[in-house]
C-alpha cells in the first residue's frame, strides 16, 4: 500500500513537473513571437514549411469535410422532415460548417498529420544532437526551427478551413440533390443568403488560435524529446493527444466569447 507520505510527494512532483512545463512553454511561446520580427527571417524554410504542413494535408482535410457534409445534410434532412423544415437544410449545414466544423475538423486532420510530423522531425534532430549543433554553430533553434513551422501553420490553415468549408458545403448540396431532391441552385442561394460574413470570419478567426496552438505544442515536444527513438515515439503520441484535447477545449472557449462579442 501506498503510504501518505509517498502519495502527497508523488502529487507534489507531479505538480511541480506541469508548473515546470507550463514554464517552459509558455516561454517558447514568447521567444517564438520575439524571434518572428526579428531580422534575417528564414524566407525559404517557411515556404518549404508551407508547403509540407498546408498543401500537403489538403486532400485528407478536404475529404474529411465533404464526406461530413454529405453526412450531416442527411441526418439534418431526417430531423427537420418531421417538422416540415426540409428546405432549411442548406442553411443549417451552411452555418455549421463555417462556425464549428469546417475550422475544428480541419485543425483536427492537420493537427494529427502535422503535429505529430513536427514532434517526429524535430525530436529525431533533438535525440541526434542536430540541435545542440545548431546552437553550436551560432544559430537560434527557435528562430530556424519553430518559427517558420508556427507561421507556416497560421498562413496555411485559414486557408485551409475556407477550402473545407466550400467542399463541405458542396457535400451536403450533392446530397441534398441526390437523395432530397432539393435544386442545386436553389440549396447554393438559401446557403448564401442564410449565413452572414460574421459566420466565416468567426471559423476563420479560430484557425489562427489553433494554428498556433498545434505548432508550438508540437515543437516543445520535440525539442524536449530524449531517450533516442523510443522517446521520439514517445514525444510524438503525446503531441497528438495534447493537440486534439487543446484544440476542443479552445474551441468550447472561443465559441463562448466569439458568442459574447456577438
Amino acid at each position: 500500500m501506498i503510504s501518505i507520505g509517498g502519495f502527497l510527494f508523488r502529487l507534489g512532483a507531479g505538480t511541480l513537473n506541469v508548473l515546470q512545463d507550463l514554464g517552459q512553454f509558455t516561454l517558447l511561446m514568447g521567444r517564438t513571437i520575439s524571434r518572428t520580427f526579428s531580422r534575417r527571417f528564414e524566407w525559404n524554410e517557411l515556404f518549404r514549411q508551407t508547403e509540407y504542413l498546408a498543401v500537403k494535408s489538403t486532400v485528407i482535410a478536404l475529404l474529411t469535410t465533404l464526406s461530413s457534409g454529405m453526412v450531416m445534410a442527411l441526418q439534418f434532412a431526417v430531423g427537420l422532415e418531421k417538422f416540415g423544415g426540409k428546405e432549411y437544410v442548406s442553411i443549417v449545414v451552411a452555418i455549421a460548417m463555417l462556425r464549428e466544423l469546417g475550422p475544428v475538423l480541419t485543425s483536427v486532420v492537420v493537427g494529427g498529420r502535422v503535429g505529430a510530423g513536427i514532434a517526429a522531425e524535430i525530436g529525431s534532430m533533438n535525440v541526434t544532437e542536430q540541435v545542440d549543433a545548431i546552437r553550436a554553430l551560432g544559430a537560434d533553434p527557435i528562430k530556424k526551427l519553430v518559427v517558420p513551422r508556427t507561421l507556416a501553420l497560421l498562413i496555411g490553415l485559414p486557408f485551409l478551413t475556407l477550402l473545407a468549408d466550400i467542399v463541405g458545403i458542396l457535400g451536403g448540396c450533392l446530397i441534398s440533390w441526390l437523395n432530397l431532391g432539393l435544386s442545386p441552385s436553389t440549396y447554393l442561394s438559401d446557403s448564401f443568403h442564410g449565413v452572414g460574413l460574421q459566420d466565416l470570419l468567426a471559423g476563420l478567426a479560430k484557425t489562427y488560435f489553433f494554428g498556433f496552438g498545434i505548432a508550438q505544442i508540437s515543437c516543445y515536444m520535440g525539442l524536449n524529446t530524449t531517450g533516442g527513438t523510443e522517446g521520439v515515439g514517445q514525444a510524438t503520441t503525446k503531441t497528438v493527444v495534447i493537440s486534439l484535447i487543446f484544440i476542443f477545449l479552445a474551441d468550447f472557449i472561443l465559441t463562448k466569447a466569439i458568442l459574447l462579442i456577438e
